[in-house]
């Protein structure tokens, strides 16, 4: 029995092997098949035969009556102008075209058809730029060329054989024609290692030949960034966009290949190419805000398989991104890293400052694009791209817990034609995260603007802008308590942006934005007739501001206005009250504690004695109002005639504003008369103020939650006084 098994498992074995050779042999046979056919099919296809013809045709070629030349030269911009070349063929047409075959009208007129349906090859750009040493070309078509390269740029499949001919391109720096574009592709290039002295010598010499040309000074300061010691010229902090965009000759074809192909070209053409609207010639559509997919600079090809280069677009988790840390290659479409939170973590930690400078220029354009350089009516059609565009650009900056300086410029100017209702948060919240402007220049760049809007807008609107300008200084102040020096006289306030100020001049523009708040606060108070929701947004800016001394180790006390402390003091809602005597609560805590830190270590800063005397008048005529009931009595801040008083037949006015009279609190007032006398039908509610009663009603008070005016009580009122003011005046911060 096991012999005849033996057997049976032989012979199947043999004949299964058997079955396997004939398969293999019959699929080797369809793969063949397959192949032959393949190149039977390309054999007879046109569009390869046209390709074979411009790779095999000789120099000196008659153009004029070639009819074959003229057919085939159809054929492939038929193709190029609606689907797009492939990397073969933009090779071998580039190469035709830049190697004058058939003259300069032959290559200008494939250069103006030359799109790419996926990306581009990096020899084939190396190739044509290596033709522009011949002299042969014509400067206007070397123009049309650079331009060309500028266009398709972040379609190149890799720029390292770029990068090493950086030598080579830049000496056509010198050519006044080519100078623009040549610098946008150096700036393009540039790495730490491209920076030299003697290229930087040879542009401070044509800045001195052609003047302050922005794009020289835009190449200067990213070499400014790589070694500041090479380039000593001083550079505008803020400089407008130097470079332009170059596309207008392929813009209407590389937009319809995009389209055609489904977005699976991963570039960011869609940023800065638009179709015009047929209907309305400067109706500009938000092109420039579709974020661009997240995509290497680095293909897969011979030379980025010889060196370990972790792709982006495989990141997909932390863990990840700490092992290849120093594997990753930034994308050449910055634009990219808004879409993908690993990616910022990985700039933030990288500090690489050119890819900053690259992430601000996409920025800056697509902002001014959009916002700035199109009609009143031109993102009526689009505003929920604009929402999604800005609200991810908020986030990003919350994300590395600083503002773009793209954005910053962005806004000074969109300010002047804002309208106030346009994507209102987003605007506000982009305002919210500048960094700290110097005194200057801040009115003009900030506040007049927002005057503007301000006095002539809604309750809602005033209400936003004052509390972007209390999340403005929230980060100005952080920004100081994290970046200032242990020595406390000089500060550097961001790490992107090359601003540099001293103490003294944050504190500076620290205070205009105290006051020009105060001053709105002040107008709107009075145009909004004291609203309660205006008021909390206004002391909410002044809670910030009382603990700056404390809480930020700013020493600057700025006190609130008139405008804003009576309208507080007699508010009709409790809780206007309570915070009211929160922050002057606070106020004193930081005074007091600046005072006795000034006399112990004798710094170098000094709280004016007119800050000590606004203060101690305010606090003065809180207690006399709210504890001694001494309202509208002679030698009182607030004074009023005997006889309008006596008009007014309101028994006993001085005591209208005290804790038991207050309109704030007239109602716990009555509670707590009702719970002391539930008996008694007749209301008297000074009888609050005899025995007992007088010391349980602020224990009511209190437990009712109102912690800010039962800190202010503990602090500046001794209870145990029946004047209240002598016991207290001890203890009150003087600078006498």
């Amino acid at each position: 029995m096991a012999k005849a098994s033996n057997l049976t498992r032989t012979d199947l074995d043999s004949s299964f092997e058997s079955y396997l050779s004939v398969s293999s042999r019959t699929s080797n046979r369809s793969l063949r098949v397959a192949e032959k056919e393949r190149r039977k099919s390309q054999t007879g296809d046109p569009f390869v035969l046209a390709l074979k013809y411009f790779s095999e045709v000789e120099a000196g070629t008659p153009c004029s009556g070639n009819d074959v030349l003229e057919r085939n030269l159809v054929l492939v911009e038929r193709v190029g102008l609606s689907r797009g070349l492939p990397p073969e063929a933009i090779s071998v047409m580039l190469d035709y075209a830049m190697s004058l075959r058939m003259g300069g009208v032959m290559c200008v007129r494939v250069l103006k058809f030359l799109i790419p349906a996926t990306v581009v090859p990096q020899e084939a750009v190396v190739r044509a730029v290596s033709w522009l040493c011949v002299g042969k070309i014509a400067i206007s078509t070397q123009v049309l060329f650079l331009r060309w390269v500028l266009t398709v740029f972040d379609m190149i499949d890799s720029k390292d054989h770029l990068r090493a001919i950086y030598g080579f391109i830049f000496s056509f720096v010198t050519e006044e024609s080519l100078s623009p574009y040549i610098c946008h592709l150096l700036y393009l290039l540039t790495r730490r290692e491209s920076v030299r002295p003697f290229r930087v010598r040879k542009l401070l010499d044509l800045q001195t030949k052609m003047g302050r040309q922005p794009f020289l000074l835009l190449l200067l300061s990213l070499y400014k960034v790589f070694y500041p010691e090479l380039v000593t010229l001083a550079l505008p902090s803020r400089m407008r966009s130097g470079f332009k965009n170059h596309n207008s000759t392929w813009k209407v074809a590389l937009s319809a290949v995009q389209k055609r192909n489904n977005g699976q070209v991963s570039s960011d053409i869609s940023l800065t190419l638009g179709l015009k609207d047929k209907t309305n010639s400067r109706k500009r559509k938000f092109h420039h805000l579709e974020l661009p997919s997240l995509s290497s600079s680095i293909q897969s090809n011979s030379s980025s398989r010889s060196r370990k280069v972790f792709p982006l677009e495989q990141l997909h988790s932390f863990p990840q991104l700490l092992d290849n840390l120093h594997c990753i290659e930034l994308p050449s479409q910055m634009g990219s890293l808004l879409g993908s939170s690993l990616a910022l973590c990985y700039l933030d930690y990288v500090q690489d400052d050119s890819a900053f400078l690259r992430l601000n220029f996409w920025l800056g354009h697509a902002l001014h694009e959009e916002f700035l350089f199109c009609s009143g009516d031109g993102g009526s059609g689009s505003s929920s791209e604009a929402l999604h565009f800005l609200n991810r650009l908020l986030s990003t900056q919350h994300f590395l817990q600083e503002g773009f300086s793209s954005t910053e410029g962005f806004l000074y100017k969109f300010l002047n034609v804002w309208d106030g209702s346009l994507l209102r948060p987003q605007i506000l919240g982009l305002l919210s995260d500048i960094p700290v402007v110097p005194s200057s220049c801040i009115s003009q760049l900030l506040f007049e603007p927002l005057m503007q809007l301000f006095f002539t807008s809604t309750l809602f609107f005033k209400c936003s802008v004052i509390d972007c300008l209390n999340s403005m200084l929230l980060k100005w102040l952080t920004w100081h308590s994290v970046y200032a020096l242990e020595d406390g006289l000089d500060i550097s306030l961001n790490s992107h942006t090359p601003m540099n100020m001293t103490l003294s001049g944050f504190m500076d523009s620290v205070m205009e934005l105290v006051r020009f708040v105060g001053r709105l606060a002040t107008v709107g108070l009075q145009l909004e007739g004291c609203h309660s929701l205006l008021l909390s947004f206004i002391l909410d800016f002044y809670e910030t501001v009382c603990d700056m001394f404390l809480k930020y180790g700013l020493p600057l006390v700025v006190m609130p206005p008139v405008g804003v402390f009576y309208p507080a003091l007699f508010a009709t809602d409790p809780v206007s009250v309570d915070r009211l005597g929160y922050i002057m609560y606070r106020y004193k805590k930081n005074l007091t504690s600046a005072k006795c830190q000034q006399q112990e270590t004798k710094q170098a800063f000094h709280i004016s004695r007119q800050t000590y005397q606004e203060f101690n008048h305010y606090l003065l005529f809180m207690v006399s109002c709210l504890w001694n009931s001494k309202m509208f009595l002679p030698g009182m801040a607030i004074e009023v005639d005997q006889e309008l008083l006596a008009l007014s037949k309101v028994p006993e006015p001085w005591t209208s504003f005290d804790l038991i009279h207050h309109p704030a609190f007239l109602g716990c007032a009555l509670d707590f008369h009702h719970k002391c006398w539930p008996e008694r039908k007749d209301i008297d509610l000074n009888s609050i103020k005899a025995g007992k009663q007088w010391d349980w009603y602020p224990e009511f008070l209190f437990s009712q939650g109102f912690q800010g005016l039962q800190q202010f009580v503990q602090s500046s009122i001794n209870r145990r006084s029946a004047a209240g003011i002598n016991g207290q005046r001890g203890s009150q911060p003087t600078n006498r």
